[in-house]
């Protein structure tokens, strides 16, 4: 009876995802291309894009802590090198990301998220259990989720089958995912045990059959990959009719989760803000896009209430019958995080080629590139801070594309200093501040000439 009963959730769950999931986006490490990964901030902005799940991995520390990493060595996220396993909690709890953050355990992820039950994980165990026979990490994260009443909000995935196999033995009803880098991976040894695979995009574009074989055996196909915002890679995902897309980028995953679905409104319900140095005009309708006498200020605050998706440009609405494009509003700067940059001009780094963007948006490149040699005035902000977008006349660039150039006064220093590390880029050409002095103590051709000695 334990045995069919046990039997019996595992057919349900599969049931309930198979049927109410969908094509589900799994923001991988939280939104990793906006801040630093495995943060809070990282995995709010995650949820607030619009995806369905965060991705996290867990490794258990000394003291037997499960520590949401996904690194052995932390040096790459803290810049301080301490191998999880060898150090106890407390003292892993004591190292930053660039963002502020510590070093988190599961047990801080669930109690800061337990009451928001929207915010659902998918969380991976990195163990190989052919050079470490216990199942520690495995006991400690069902341990975990019980106590905090989140066995309905979870789903786990692995390298690992046996590790898959014990949460079986320890958690029935848990929904389980066997990530596979090669099809010999999935075999019948595997497959009764396990509700999906986890397969790389190279294996579904290899084997398009992987999909109809699965669903047919009631198994489920989520797809990872070093996931870019290539549209030729997301159409053929999407239409290919997979489950879930693991992708460092949910927002273009919910981009086309709501166009496979047909919808264009989604509610957003976020305050924004404009940066733009004059002010944007806003419209009744983004259908038919007739501007009205009213305007956006630059500074100005706006409740976005419903983004709405047409010819793949999004508009934000901000009052009954009143849009605006979503370029002029940001969710994820402050004035603090543009104060050192705001009054700077940009300039194409030396022998780069710097892509011009219509939007803040990956998927809108251009063919154009920054001319040579020519100093530009920023004129708008959007991104977050670690991914920083800046508009000028010719359009939008990639701030880690550019150089920022201009005068640097004590106040630039100083508002630049008290960023958070993530924040502070380096690609700064800085001309010492004389009030008394109109013009650079060197002629333009001079100092471009410097940037190259300094730079290459």
């Amino acid at each position: 009876m334990k045995f069919k009963s046990r039997l019996v959730w595992v057919l349900f769950f599969s049931l309930v995802f198979f049927i109410n999931s969908g094509f589900t986006v799994v923001g991988h490490r939280g939104d990793p291309i906006k801040y630093p990964e495995e943060t809070i901030q990282a995995d709010d902005s995650a949820f607030n894009s619009g995806a369905d799940y965060v991705e996290l991995d867990l490794q258990l520390s000394k003291d037997g802590v499960p520590v949401i990493a996904h690194d052995d060595d932390l040096f790459r996220v803290t810049h301080t090198h301490a191998i999880v396993s060898q150090n106890n909690f407390t003292a892993l709890k004591q190292l930053q990301y660039d963002n502020g953050e510590h070093v988190m355990s599961l047990s801080e992820l669930f109690k800061h998220y337990q009451n928001k039950p929207n915010t659902k994980f998918v969380l991976e165990t990195k163990i190989d259990h052919g050079l470490n026979p216990s199942y520690e990490l495995e006991d400690r994260i069902a341990q975990i989720v019980k106590k905090y009443h989140m066995q309905k909000r979870i789903m786990i995935h692995s390298f690992s089958a046996a590790s898959l196999f014990h949460f079986r033995k320890i958690m029935p009803e848990a929904y389980l995912i066997l990530i596979v880098g090669s099809l010999k991976r999935i075999n019948f040894s595997n497959l009764p045990q396990v509700n999906a695979i986890n397969a790389s995009s190279d294996i579904v574009q290899e084997h398009p059959f992987l999909i109809h074989w699965l669903h047919k055996l009631h198994k489920q196909l989520f797809v990872w990959a070093e996931m870019d915002e290539s549209p030729a890679l997301w159409h053929w995902l999407i239409n290919r009719n997979v489950d879930g897309v693991v992708t460092n980028y949910p927002a273009t995953g919910f981009k086309y989760k709501l166009a496979k679905s047909g919808t264009k409104k989604y509610a957003i319900n976020r305050t924004g803000i404009y940066f733009g140095k004059t002010k944007a005009a806003t419209m009744m309708n983004p259908y038919v896009r007739i501007k009205e006498k009213k305007y956006v200020q630059p500074g100005q605050k706006v409740n976005v209430t419903y983004g709405v998706r047409v010819d793949d440009r999004l508009f934000y609405q901000i009052a009954e019958k009143t849009f605006i494009s979503a370029e002029f509003v940001n969710f994820d700067l402050t004035k603090r995080d543009i104060a050192p940059y705001q009054n700077k001009k940009i300039i194409a780094k030396p022998n780069q080629k710097v892509t011009i963007y219509r939007y803040p948006d990956n998927q809108a490149k251009t063919q154009q590139k920054l001319p040579a040699n020519q100093l530009l005035k920023i004129q708008n902000f959007n991104g977050s801070p670690k991914n920083m977008w800046i508009y000028t006349k010719l359009g939008w660039v990639k701030a880690k594309d550019i150089l920022f150039y201009g005068f640097f006064s004590q106040d630039d220093f100083r508002d630049y200093q008290s960023l958070p590390r993530g924040s502070q880029y380096t690609n700064l050409v800085l001309l010492p501040y004389n009030p008394n002095q109109a013009i650079a103590p060197t002629t333009f051709t001079q100092k471009l000439q410097q940037i190259n000695k300094i730079i290459y």
